[in-house]
């Protein structure tokens, strides 16, 4: 075009106005939908997001799922989620097959290390347990029989809730004081066991757990670790956990098999052979077999 220079930059700045304008006009983008749950088998029944501490937390929040007629009352396997302490969630439970298989299942969140030290974490775990144990009658639950399973992080804390029943300054105060947070059955898959030996000397998910590099906070690493709380109370452990694993070194899961062992519980350490932290061999048919031999065992016999 041959405009003179003012008339051609009149021009180009109404159609740059013109484009604005359109840009403007068009439909904001659509929120993100919300990530569905677990899809479910017929005849299960949900309850979701259901608060276990009465005026608690917004992450004191669980999942529960029975079957709409239970025959009788139903052992109990509650899924704890992983993510170093300072994220996950309740959704993607892997113990959701279980539900076919005469158990009733629930999948908990708990409070993160950004928003608390530890203990809050166990202190959570403990008061979802007592919880569910309140309200067992309610939903057709047998408390005399309750599993926990956990990875990585959530193994940590499932090995703490196996290990530590009988302390006292791990409950919390997360109401229903009269229920028992002990449990009947672990798994654990590849749980930090002894976080003495494992912590991390900056701002790593071990330090933000226990409020700051590890050599300076000995006695809180301590605390924190399941196999200080080893003894012959302890509830039988399946832990697996993979040779390759580069996150969570298997030794941790050999010294915690190794103390139970001494005082008598029940363990049996899997090797999932060319897996690391996770992987195929922890969800697999035979995987999904050895776990559920190991509940039906522990949570269904006599």
């Amino acid at each position: 075009m041959n405009l003179p220079r003012i008339a051609r930059t009149a021009f180009f700045l109404a159609i740059a106005a013109l484009l604005s304008n359109v840009a403007l006009a068009q439909p904001a983008a659509p929120p993100k939908p919300k990530q569905p749950g677990p899809r479910l088998l017929p005849g299960i029944k949900a309850m979701r997001d259901v608060a276990y501490v009465e005026n608690g937390h917004e992450r004191n929040r669980l999942d529960l799922f029975v079957p709409e007629n239970p025959q009788g009352k139903l052992p109990l396997v509650v899924w704890i989620h992983g993510g170093a302490w300072k994220g996950g969630s309740k959704e993607g439970c892997p113990a959701m097959f279980l539900l076919g298989k005469g158990y009733a299942v629930a999948s908990i969140n708990y409070r993160y290390s950004q928003q608390a030290i530890f203990p809050a974490q166990i202190e959570d775990c403990k008061a979802a347990i007592r919880w569910l144990r309140a309200n067992a009658d309610k939903y057709s639950l047998d408390s005399k029989h309750v599993g926990v399973w956990g990875g990585s992080a959530g193994g940590h804390l499932v090995a703490l809730l196996g290990t530590s029943g009988s302390v006292k300054e791990l409950e919390g105060k997360g109401g229903n004081a009269d229920q028992s947070s002990t449990v009947q059955a672990v798994v654990d898959w590849y749980g930090p066991s002894d976080l003495t030996v494992m912590g991390d000397l900056g701002d790593g998910p071990i330090a933000q757990l226990l409020g700051g590099p590890t050599k300076e906070h000995l006695d809180q690493a301590r605390k924190a670790s399941p196999v200080v709380y080893v003894s012959k109370e302890s509830a039988p452990f399946l832990i697996m956990h993979g040779d390759e694993d580069k996150v969570v070194p298997i030794v941790q899961s050999e010294r915690l098999a190794a103390a139970l062992k001494k005082a008598g519980v029940e363990v049996d350490l899997q090797v999932i052979h060319k897996n690391g932290h996770g992987g195929p061999g922890f969800t697999d048919a035979d995987a999904h077999k050895t776990i559920l031999e190991f509940f039906d065992k522990h949570l269904k016999a006599g």
